[in-house]
């Protein structure tokens, strides 16, 4: 018959995401089945990605931030998420602690990968992230947040640096943590009716 391995997730990366993400070894075996039926070849493509995430933001152009949201779980930047990379992304979007939450914030808002954050880059986000809230609720937010640039003005200034430097891991995660409006800032939580 076929690979054995091919139907069942391997017991090195059961072991590990039980470890990792604190997930049982049922839900684990539940979502790999389901993988598997999804992407028969084992990977997601950023397509498949973007057309997925799209559905949690149906009112909204949530490609730009796919494709950001893609790039910092590709951890081994092969183009695609395997099935150990897409269930640590779903662990850290949904039910992880707020630090390791907050490390996987800084990795997307880290475009370049080079260890800091430029302000260029926070806009960048920052207008990824402006594009999920529906044209609706963007009139209803406040003045210093209704546009893109405003909103990576505000939250720039949470880390007190001039428009040329950079904000290392450990200081996003400690500006982040220590103002909620900044929390705030760096996601969309789209409300429901």
């Amino acid at each position: 018959m076929g690979n054995n391995k091919s139907s069942a997730v391997s017991k090195e990366i059961l072991e590990d995401l039980k470890l990792s993400t604190k997930f049982s070894e049922t839900e684990i075996t539940q979502w790999y089945e389901n993988f598997q039926k999804s992407c028969p070849s084992g990977r997601i493509t950023p397509e498949e990605f973007e057309s997925i995430y799209s559905r949690f933001f149906p009112e909204s152009d949530a490609q730009t931030y796919a494709q950001h949201v893609f790039r910092s779980f590709d951890t081994n930047d092969d183009g695609t998420l395997d099935f150990k990379e897409y269930i640590i992304a779903l662990h850290l979007t949904s039910t992880g602690k707020t630090t390791r939450k907050l490390e996987w914030a800084f990795s997307l808002f880290d475009v370049d990968k080079n260890g800091y954050i430029t302000k260029s880059e926070v806009a960048e986000i920052c207008s990824a992230i402006f594009k999920l809230i529906p044209k609706d609720k963007q009139a209803d937010l406040p003045n210093d947040e209704n546009t893109p640039e405003k909103r990576a003005e505000k939250l720039w200034k949470f880390f007190d640096k001039k428009e040329n430097e950079r904000v290392a891991e450990g200081e996003f995660i400690k500006g982040v943590m220590e103002n909620e409006d900044a929390l705030r800032l760096i996601q969309y939580e789209p409300t429901t009716k």
